[in-house]
């Protein structure tokens, strides 16, 4: 399994990070609206997707979350150089 196929939303907040993810889980907000809405990465106009990508292609951090993690469900906030990450992994090849 070195590919995986991901979306994420960047932060440079953790509380408001804990809030979206609190929401998403809840129903409240979907995942594609919260990154479109919320995210700092170019990334926000296609709802948070990566695409797919392989093993090493993202930082340390991440990769860990994304190649070792369930799969469906949200992780995070994860802290990178970047902000603060959630991550929901979507397949792993």
């Amino acid at each position: 399994m070195s590919k995986a196929t991901a979306r994420h939303i960047l932060l440079n907040n953790e509380k408001l990070a804990r809030k979206l993810k609190k929401e998403i889980i809840n129903n409240e907000i979907t995942f594609e609206k919260a990154a479109k809405k919320f995210s700092k990465c170019g990334s926000a106009k296609r709802g948070g997707s990566l695409g797919t990508f392989q093993k090493g292609d993202m930082v340390k951090e991440f990769d860990n979350i994304v190649f070792t993690q369930d799969l469906n469900k949200i992780h995070g906030p994860i802290k990178t150089q970047f902000g603060f990450h959630l991550i929901e992994i979507m397949a792993r090849y």
